[in-house]
C-alpha cells in the first residue's frame, strides 16, 4: 500500500462517527421510569438505534452510574449484539458479563441517596468478540480496543423516593 492509501485507512479506523439512541421508555437526560429500577421490575428499558456504519459485525453495550458513592457503577455489560436496530425491553440482547451487582445480567438504577445519572453507551464492532463471562466493563474495553467503528450514548437520571 502506498502512503496515501495507509494513511487513509488508519483514518478510516479512528475515526468515530456517533451513532442515535433513542428510547420510547425515556427522553435523554430525562428520568428513567421506575419499571426499569430496583424499585420496579428491575428489567432493562428498550433502545432504537440508528446510524449504524454498515461494516458492523456487533454492538457491544455498558450501562454504568458515574455518580455512586464508591466510584463508577457498572449496571449492565453486553457484547456480540446482533440485533443492530433494537433492543427490547427484558431481554437479554448479546453475551452478559459481569457487572458491579456481581451478576451477568442487568441491574436497574438502585442510588442509595440524591439524583443519580445512568450512561447507556453503545459501541459499533467490526469484530464478533470471544471472551469469557466473567469479563467486566474493564475486560470490554480493552477487548474493543482497535475495533470501535462508531459509538453513541443515551442518559437517564433516577432518584428513589
Amino acid at each position: 500500500m502506498k502512503k496515501e492509501e495507509l494513511q487513509q485507512a488508519a483514518h478510516k479506523k479512528t475515526s468515530i462517527n456517533k451513532i442515535e439512541i433513542k428510547s420510547p421508555a425515556f427522553i435523554n437526560g430525562d428520568f428513567i421510569p421506575e419499571k426499569y429500577t430496583c424499585d420496579g421490575m428491575d428489567i432493562n428499558p428498550p433502545f432504537d438505534i440508528s446510524g449504524i456504519p454498515a461494516e458492523t459485525k456487533t454492538l457491544a453495550l455498558i450501562a454504568d452510574d458515574p455518580d455512586a458513592p464508591m466510584g463508577t457503577w457498572v449496571h449492565w455489560v453486553v457484547w456480540n449484539i446482533t440485533s443492530l436496530l433494537r433492543i427490547s425491553e427484558d431481554s437479554s440482547p448479546g453475551i452478559e458479563g459481569l457487572t458491579s451487582f456481581h451478576k451477568n445480567k442487568y441491574g436497574g438504577p438502585c442510588p442509595p441517596s440524591g439524583i443519580h445519572r445512568y450512561y447507556f453507551k453503545f459501541y459499533a464492532l467490526d469484530v464478533v468478540l470471544n471472551l469469557p463471562l466473567s469479563t467486566d466493563k474493564a475486560g470490554l474495553e480493552k477487548a474493543m480496543s482497535g475495533h470501535i467503528l462508531s459509538s453513541g450514548e443515551i442518559m437517564g437520571k433516577y432518584k428513589r423516593i
